[in-house]
């Protein structure tokens, strides 16, 4: 088998968990930062024989990764196989100009703030730690350590969040000059905290959502960026120029991709693993050398050609449809090309504008 070219590791550390929160996090627990990298170093190794180095993409996420004690965070960046392009999500208010070199020196060649929004009262609401001013004080350190490839996350449809604050928000992200942003719809899962509190509300913002969808597409495109994918944008700065997002790319081009740490998620060939999300039981599974429990998903092939019909599509490049028409449904596409919400040339199909908006639907209506 040809080995996977992309890593993701999991840092779950938090300083405090945001009640929308619904990824693999735990809050504080420093005294646990250096056994959990020494587990991630030992699931490394396990897993060894799934990559094929160089590796194109190595991304830390979390949790807050930079919550992570640096010194040992900077063990795991010098122990990770290198990559042409190695990422890591910080939160703003730990961005000091001693991480910035310090992750810059380590080999990291891109960070992905989350800014969320600019408006305090707005941060507030989604019990974010991070101030505006902070989020332009990280950028500003960040620059001065050298760091060419930053990313802005913004969340649209917050409780209380209107047309306008989002319009400052967009202005706001500009302003800094990111070469990357990811715009989100705030999405709360049913039965948390969050929900329970601003349940009224948010049923509200989801029928603003297709307006502010539009609107950030139109703000951003019509300040240059490049629409690549339904949430994210890239700067573009001249011929060749490509900003976007190399890691999340492999994932919608349907790339093999190894997770590592608790709750992570790798596919390999035709098989989705999840590590357990129990810090607990990872840690103490590869304290012994023993690989972490897991659920292991087998991927037929109906199941691999549909994700990446779900995936491809939502890019702004032309999906070719060797070996995946047979995951169409040629009712379904002839409607939505008669309807003008996708075209195929070449052999290949791609959603029109209107179509990217409808995203979701129209893609449902193509799958068989």
């Amino acid at each position: 088998m040809s080995g996977a070219r992309h890593l993701y590791v999991h840092l779950p550390f938090c300083a405090h968990r945001c009640g929308y929160c619904d990824f693999v996090t735990v809050v504080g627990r420093g005294e646990q930062h250096g056994a959990y990298v020494d587990a991630l170093l030992r699931e490394l190794e396990l897993e060894r024989d799934v990559l094929d180095e160089p590796l194109e993409t190595v991304f830390l996420g979390g949790g807050t990764p930079t919550f992570t004690a640096l010194h040992e965070l900077v063990r795991l960046l010098e122990a990770l196989p290198a990559a042409e392009e190695v990422t890591v999500e910080a939160n703003p208010e730990t961005v000091t100009p001693e991480l910035a070199r310090t992750l810059r020196a380590a080999g990291v060649s891109r960070v992905s703030l989350g800014a969320q929004t600019f408006r305090p009262e707005l941060l507030r609401v989604l019990e974010r730690v991070a101030g505006p001013d902070d989020v332009r004080r990280a950028v500003h350190h960040l620059r001065d350590a050298g760091f060419g490839n930053i990313s802005l996350d913004l969340v649209y449809g917050i409780p209380g969040q209107s047309a306008s604050d989002l319009e400052a928000d967009l202005d706001d992200a500009l302003a800094l000059e990111p070469e990357h942003l990811s715009c989100y719809e705030l999405e709360a899962k049913p039965g948390t905290r969050f929900t329970h509190a601003w349940g009224a509300e948010l049923e509200r913002q989801a029928d603003a959502m297709e307006d502010y969808f539009e609107r950030v597409v139109a703000r951003l495109t019509g300040a240059g960026y490049r629409w690549y994918e339904t949430a994210n944008f890239c700067r573009v700065d001249g011929p060749g120029s490509d900003l976007r997002a190399r890691h999340n790319l492999a994932y919608w081009l349907g790339r093999d991709y190894l997770g590592l740490g608790v709750g992570a998620v790798s596919t390999i060939e035709n098989a989705r693993r999840r590590n357990s999300p129990r810090l607990g039981r990872y840690l103490e599974a590869l304290a012994v050398g023993r690989a972490p429990e897991r659920e292991v998903e087998e991927l037929d092939a109906e199941t691999r050609a549909r994700e990446r019909v779900m995936l491809g599509l939502r890019l702004d490049q032309p999906l070719p449809l060797t070996g995946l028409r047979h995951a169409l449904d040629p009712a379904g596409l002839a409607r939505v090309e008669g309807l003008g919400l996708a075209e195929e040339t070449e052999g290949a199909l791609a959603l029109t504008r209107r179509g990217r908006f409808l995203g979701g639907a129209v893609t449902a209506e193509l799958l068989a």
